[in-house]
């Protein structure tokens, strides 16, 4: 008796389905797919070749091409040589590109041509599932991830890196030169124009490198940039943990609660956060179609004026305020216990509390480098009290110094002490990480393959709409989300 399943033989005449629809289910993602891009107007989403050309050689469908890259970034194929051939191999992708079977540069082209298309086709997704009750639309995280760039920190060069190069080249043409007047002055009968051929060769290909580090480090003088990229210009060298540095652009997410889908993205090549929480915010607000949202971010965004721009256009901002480790360089505190965190402020009387409890009323307007606006408070108190040298060595006495965002500041910091707050910033790394692992390992789609500022946000649009997509297929299924979708 055998005890192994038995297969058909190899040369056995099969019957199958005599048509392709038969093999996809009806729970197949592809279905999907197709329905969804088909929903579409291409033309008034601007694909080039969305109408097609009266003269010239006939165009393939943009519809059946973003099919083929929806279905690609779905099932971690991005490469347009790997998609050209899922055309001749892959069931699904034959039943979704009805037989179709583009070259891989008519691929990689379309993708070129029609990187700013990409986000109104996420944001189409969003509305979908925005319909379909699947965004809570109350509560968003907002967070930034590294992508490395298609540039190796061997070719991110800055101004020390460009001089030490330039340096190194000059001494090693000077070498080779040295070298060429040594065998000229030798007097030996063996022929060496081989070995002085393969030198001049070398100081040509060293002159070329000089003229190239020479206009590198020009072109940074002239622009006042710090680095320069070879391969992808506008790729930055980032850190991406506390120990390791990447040549990538900072991707940043907003996230919902309610199902942890993607509501925004955008594409940055500066490394931290900062000065991004506004802008982030709004445009998820704006997606959303709200007139409130609650938001939360880590202190990797904290910017005061961010903080007050918010909360003026109706988000309410939780995020950790980071602490106060050193004094104000000008006023001196010796003692940590005296830090300006420690001052309270009375709204009610305007003036400031000390550690001690001495009051210190407004003294007069005032203003800190970076043009930030305030108020400048102080007391005469200051010359008689027995506990000063432990305050402020300033021999005016100590003042407190209240910019004109303090107070959002003071209203954030009152918010992150109540229950709500408190459990608010528990939650925010289990709700926009979730996508970033989820990229990054199960999609590993953590380095991108294109070049350019424009093209990557066109790319990271495909990554986030694939994202989102499965997220939605997994919660209400290929079936249940075709039946909503028609109705």
């Amino acid at each position: 008796m055998n005890e192994h399943v038995t297969s058909n033989h190899r040369k056995q005449k099969v019957l199958f389905p005599d048509m392709l629809d038969d093999y996809i289910d009806q729970e197949n993602p592809v279905r999907f797919i197709d329905a969804f891009v088909d929903s579409l107007n291409l033309e008034k989403l601007a694909f080039k070749h969305a109408l097609p050309s009266e003269t010239g050689r006939p165009s393939y469908d943009p519809s059946d091409l973003l099919k083929l890259y929806v279905h690609g970034y779905l099932n971690q194929v991005r490469s347009s040589r790997k998609l050209e051939r899922e055309c001749h191999r892959n069931l699904e992708v034959m039943w979704l590109m009805k037989k179709l079977a583009p070259d891989h540069k008519t691929i990689t082209d379309f993708r070129k041509d029609n990187v700013d298309c990409i986000k109104p086709v996420f944001k189409e997704f969003v509305y979908l599932c925005r319909s379909l009750d699947l965004y809570g639309a109350q509560l968003v995280a907002i967070d930034g991830s590294k992508f490395k760039a298609v540039n190796s920190k061997s070719n991110n060069l800055n101004e020390k890196t460009v001089a030490l190069r330039l340096k190194q080249t000059e001494e090693k043409i000077a070498e080779y030169l040295k070298e060429l007047d040594s065998n000229d002055a030798n007097d030996s009968e063996e022929d060496e124009t081989g070995q002085y051929d393969e030198l001049k060769e070398k100081i040509s290909q060293l002159e070329e490198k000089k003229q190239q580090y020479e206009h590198i480090q020009g072109q940074m003088k002239a622009s006042g940039q710090r680095e320069v990229s070879l391969v992808d210009p506008d790729s930055r060298l980032m850190r991406v943990d506390s120990q390791r540095l990447e040549v990538g652009y900072n991707i940043q997410t907003s996230v919902d609660a309610k199902q942890h889908l993607i509501v925004d993205y955008d594409v940055i090549n500066i490394s931290t956060d900062h000065h991004q929480l506004t802008k982030d915010a709004l445009a998820a607000k704006e997606t959303l179609g709200v007139d409130e949202l609650d938001v939360l971010s880590d202190k990797g965004f904290y910017v005061e004026k961010d903080v007050s721009d918010c909360e003026d256009n109706g988000i309410r901002v939780f995020m950790p305020i980071p602490a106060v480790f050193s004094p104000y360089k000008s006023v001196g505190v010796p003692a940590p216990e005296f830090y300006s965190d420690k001052f309270f402020y009375n709204a009610t009387k305007d003036v400031y509390v000390c550690p001690v409890g001495v009051e210190l009323p407004f003294w007069k307007l005032g203003g800190r480098d970076g043009g930030l606006k305030g108020r400048l408070y102080r007391t005469a108190f200051c010359s008689c009290c027995c506990v000063r040298s432990k305050c402020t060595r300033n021999r005016r006495g100590r003042y407190m110094f209240r910019g004109e965002f303090d107070g959002a500041v003071d209203r954030l910091r009152a918010r992150l002490k109540t229950p709500e707050g408190k459990e608010k910033c528990r939650l925010r790394r289990t709700i926009v990480e979730h996508p970033f692992g989820t990229i990054k390992r199960a999609f590993n789609q953590g380095y991108l393959l294109l070049k350019g500022l424009r093209k990557v946000r066109g790319e990271v649009g495909f990554t986030m709409l694939a994202y989102n997509m499965r997220r939605a297929l997994n919660i209400l299924g290929v079936g249940t989300l075709m039946s909503l979708m028609k109705a």
